[in-house]
């Protein structure tokens, strides 16, 4: 993790997964998104996690660059055989998934608590 850059995530550890949380209510600028996705890939390039959540419940609007971050980590994810949720995305936000699909892609959870079960 490269010191000096603005986090842009909470990292919590619970048990084996990893959880990580948007600190941004809107995902739109470039250069943050850049750095999300950089941190995101460095939880599985970097760190091997394993288990990771993803929590929108702070994000009321992602850009299409941001889905596209999303998209990388799922197949890094895969890539390195680890298992990526995501939970309390707010209905606004769910609709666009819906439209591109990317509700099948990934494995959407209600909260936290859910995305915990059973991971």
């Amino acid at each position: 993790m490269a010191n000096g850059s603005t986090r842009r995530l909470d990292i919590e550890e619970v048990g084996d997964v990893t959880i990580a949380k948007f600190t941004d209510k809107k995902i739109l600028d470039e250069t943050n998104i850049q750095i999300i996705g950089n941190q995101l890939f460095g939880l599985v390039e970097e760190d091997g996690r394993k288990k990771i959540v993803l929590d929108f419940a702070e994000v009321e609007y992602l850009s299409s660059a941001a889905l596209g971050k999303l998209i990388t980590m799922d197949k890094k994810c895969k890539a390195a055989k680890a298992k990526l949720r995501l939970c309390t995305i707010r209905p606004e936000i769910y609709e666009v998934f819906a439209i591109t699909k990317l509700n099948r892609l990934f494995d959407i959870q209600d909260d936290q608590e859910k995305a915990l079960e059973g991971f």
